[in-house]
């Protein structure tokens, strides 16, 4: 009973307080809202297998792994040992600090009491520990104030954890002299020798650790531990995040609408393997869809997103010294955009002093530090958390403002805009998704954020480029005869993503056609695809061939006005945006599209509402008999003016 009421009380001042990613609405209950995270027992040893950074949420590369749960971290291994010392590896939001309050919640619950009588956390972020205190000490503290249990109670019961939550935090040296360690835990001694003493575990050799980190503290904290077990946090594999977003919202309709909305998004669906960007998401879209009781109004894309989760980032961070922040945010856009250039993700050691980064406060928010063998050799390296966040960051060097000072001695990339755009155009496809975020970022919206959440300032000189690179893609290979077609997707992914309507005008004004061919069309490709017909108002001739449109799920309403029938038809975005007033369509071709009776219906509003529809052509189609009543239903009305049906 001492014990329970010890653990209710423990857990309850344990969750209050904690940091932004410890919880998925930053609320100090566990229970509901935790998802498991995809945990890995890594067969690592402290002088330093290669292990590989969290990328795509893809384990497949590297040594084996053997997944397990909080419930068997401590649990016997495959050859029957029983880790009693557990390093528990991952980024920043990767969800380590969640991952113990999963542990502390557990053993209050009973669940882990056959492994452990007592359970206590040193958040080392966030507690004032003394210079000087003994274990005992360490314990007291780390109990309720208002239940104060006798240290030397619970010393009797040898089945303790001590869990070191963020333990690149404490800051200091882990070398200590072997003869000042100390065997007794009452015993007072400098912090960081009482520390070590229960790392090398001179004192209650038998109590248990779990000791959390970003990967920048391994190589000095697997000097200091012997017999220790690693785990990494990759984060939420694909089952995971879509359990995630519906654990979070309570509607079971929202949390389809919001999971679907991300899961045609295949970039914002990959970072969202990072838990904090789930939770950054799923924060977003609550609010902007209680705020606009409409998916297809939600003005967040995905590089507000990845910058709110930037800012998230560096809540804690000092606001005091921005120039500080800007050097390194510059310097790092400089690297991250090096390495696109280079199709490289890991940088020496020496790269990232050449090019200021090495600072302890930040570059672990942002940097993996690895321990790579190549022979006999071990050196570091360091990659992004995530792929598209150097794909952000490298974006972000393009519009980054800086001053001639904040300017580094190194050889420095140039920011070329149109050189960047030109690779793109003649073979460097891959820097597709650097555009989408280059895009994003300089909307009006993405700059007043920048400079006024984060302090950094985007310049606004990229969107003059970037408007008269779109103008003039097709202008070169169209026919003078021939009318000048979009025939790319993506240029309605940038301008979905910039997501200013003004700027769409201007980029598809001089178009006249659009042409798409053999394409899935997802959810989030028709949202893009919506808004630049509903802009471009010099539209007068859409052509899909062999396109496939993602079709909704007719439980899930897209919002509040939207009725049944509509939901059963995968063309209704685009016979809606076609709608639009001073549409100027002539022509819609939608061939080999595998359309069925379910779209009829649209289609007939659509020809007996539109003033200048004259030709409509449903090749190899599934309309069914039944279908094409409904299409006459629509000619028979006075506002059709179609001339030609094939």
């Amino acid at each position: 009973e001492h014990k329970r009421n010890y653990g209710e009380h423990m857990v309850r001042e344990f969750l209050q307080d904690r940091e932004w990613d410890s919880s998925p609405r930053e609320n100090p209950s566990i229970r509901s809202p935790y998802t498991t995270l995809t945990i890995t027992r890594e067969p690592w040893s402290r002088h330093g297998d290669e292990h590989e950074s969290v990328s795509c949420g893809n384990t497949s590369s590297g040594p084996a792994t053997i997944t397990v749960t909080v419930q068997t971290l401590f649990k016997p291994n495959e050859d029957g040992r029983t880790p009693q010392v557990v390093v528990l590896v991952g980024a920043a939001g990767m969800g380590k600090t969640t991952t113990v309050r999963k542990v502390m919640a557990e053993w209050e619950e009973g669940t882990l009491h056959e492994q452990f009588d007592y359970a206590f956390c040193v958040d080392c972020k966030g507690i004032a520990l003394p210079k000087e205190v003994s274990v005992a000490d360490l314990i007291s503290q780390c109990c309720p104030h208002q239940l104060q249990v006798p240290a030397g109670k619970i010393l009797d019961d040898q089945k303790i954890l001590f869990i070191f939550d963020g333990f690149e935090a404490l800051g200091f040296s882990l070398v200590q002299p072997e003869a000042e360690l100390t065997s007794d835990p009452s015993e007072v001694k400098p912090l960081e020798v009482t520390l070590m003493s229960l790392l090398k575990r001179t004192v209650l050799p038998e109590a248990s650790l779990l000791i959390t980190t970003r990967p920048v503290a391994l190589q000095s904290l697997g000097q200091c531990l012997e017999g220790e077990y690693y785990a990494e946090i990759l984060g939420f594999s694909a089952a995971m995040r879509e359990e995630y977003f519906h654990r979070y919202f309570e509607n079971t309709n929202t949390a389809d609408m919001a999971f679907r909305f991300v899961r045609g998004n295949e970039i914002l669906y990959s970072l969202c393997t990072i838990p904090v960007m789930s939770w950054t998401v799923c924060t977003i879209f609550e609010q902007e869809f209680y705020r606009n009781k409409n998916l297809l109004e939600c003005s967040k894309a995905t590089t507000g997103m990845t910058m709110s989760y930037l800012s998230q980032l560096l809540k804690h961070r000092d606001r005091n010294n921005l120039q500080v922040l800007q050097r390194f945010l510059l310097q790092l856009c400089s690297l991250a955009a090096n390495g696109i250039w280079k199709h490289k993700v890991l940088f020496e050691e020496k790269e990232i002093k050449d090019h200021g980064l090495d600072q302890p406060d930040l570059l672990p928010l942002f940097l993996n530090e690895k321990i790579s063998k190549e022979g006999e050799d071990y050196r570091k390296v360091y990659g992004f958390t995530h792929l598209h966040l150097q794909e952000f960051f490298a974006a972000m060097f393009y519009v980054l403002e800086d001053d001639d000072e904040m300017v580094s001695d190194l050889e420095r990339l140039e920011k070329d805009v149109n050189k960047l755009l030109e690779s793109y155009s003649e073979s460097r496809k891959d820097l597709n998704i650097m555009l989408w975020f280059l895009f994003g970022l300089v909307s009006q919206k993405s700059m007043e954020y920048m400079g006024k959440t984060i302090g950094c300032r985007i310049s606004p000189h990229a969107r003059e480029e970037l408007l008269k690179w779109l103008q003039q893609r097709r202008r070169g290979i169209s026919h003078p005869s021939q009318a000048l077609k979009v025939s790319e997707l993506d240029t309605f992914h940038f301008l979905f993503e910039m997501n200013e309507k003004s700027f769409a005008q201007s980029a598809l004004c001089c178009f006249t056609d659009l042409d798409l061919q053999d394409m899935k069309l997802s959810l989030y490709d028709q949202m893009a695809l919506s808004f630049c017909i509903q802009q471009w108002a010099g539209l007068s001739c859409v052509t899909l061939r062999g396109c496939f449109f993602h079709q909704q799920d007719p439980r899930v309403e897209l919002n509040s006005l939207l009725q049944q029938e509509e939901l059963h038809c995968p063309i209704h975005l685009l016979c809606r945006a076609l709608r639009h007033p001073g549409s100027a369509l002539g022509i819609l071709r939608l061939q080999w599209c595998r359309l069925s009776e379910s779209c009829c219906a649209e289609l007939a509003v659509l020809l007996a509402e539109h003033p200048s529809l004259a030709q409509l052509e449903l090749g190899d189609g599934m309309l069914g008999d039944s279908g094409v009543s409904l299409l006459c239903q629509g000619l028979r009305r006075p506002g059709c003016h179609l001339r030609v049906l094939r």
